[in-house]
């Protein structure tokens, strides 16, 4: 407990103050729900569970547009975080420090904007996942400004951007649930809560992340 005040106040928790089994739930949730992968639960929720977003649309463009999300917005840039590491320009392949995540954060930026370049240009993209991804790639731009001044959690900042997209979604959504929206609220925090245990980040930067995350959907779900 007075890790987390310490938090609070600004500083970070140390890992090894929590127990081994929070510890491992700590770090299996971070993996479980890495920044990069998100996008791809999001789409995928839509085009594979969703009834109505993707009506109309066969299986293979449905799977093709799927592959287009993780390839782009997942594999890709990880595989560029890879070489990078094994290339030496970054010390660590977990990026804790704000100057290690400046190459991925451009690189993430790239793909990032290509996915949503890509989609708002097929005409059998739904304008809700073109809205998304526009909004996913804003919070990648916002993050990285961030992290000019202070190191910003990226599970926050797409998790933020997770919840307000359902958010907005569900009042605009005619299957709208409560279901998928308290879902995506209860793993916001569970992954929030994560990074402190971990000793990742301290509140201001989970925080921080969480706003511009949130923002950036707003921002996106204008256009």
């Amino acid at each position: 407990m007075n890790e987390l005040h310490v938090a609070m106040a600004g500083g970070s928790p140390k890992a090894n103050s929590f127990s081994p089994v929070l510890r491992f739930f700590g770090q299996l949730i971070s993996y479980l729900f890495h920044p990069l992968f998100i996008t791809s639960y999001v789409v995928g929720f839509l085009v594979f569970f969703h009834p109505a977003v993707f009506a109309g649309i066969d299986d293979r463009m449905k799977m093709l547009r799927f592959l287009h999300v993780f390839v782009f917005d997942a594999l890709f840039p990880a595989f560029s975080v890879f070489l990078l590491w094994r290339l030496k320009f970054i010390e660590s392949f977990h990026l804790r420090t704000e100057k290690e995540r400046i190459l991925p954060y451009i690189i993430a930026m790239i793909f990032y904007w290509w996915t949503w370049n890509v989609f708002k240009n097929l005409p059998d993209v739904p304008p809700v996942v073109i809205r998304f991804s526009l909004g996913a790639f804003l919070a990648l731009c916002g993050a990285w400004m961030c992290n000019i001044y202070f190191k910003i959690s990226m599970h926050a900042v797409a998790m933020g951007g997770s919840l307000m997209f359902f958010l907005l979604f569900s009042f605009n959504d005619d299957y709208a649930s409560g279901l998928y929206l308290s879902v995506v609220l209860l793993v916001t925090g569970l992954v929030c809560t994560a990074r402190l245990i971990t000793g990742a980040h301290n509140f201001f930067q989970i925080y921080s992340g969480l706003f511009v995350g949130l923002l950036a959907q707003l921002v996106a779900w204008q256009f």
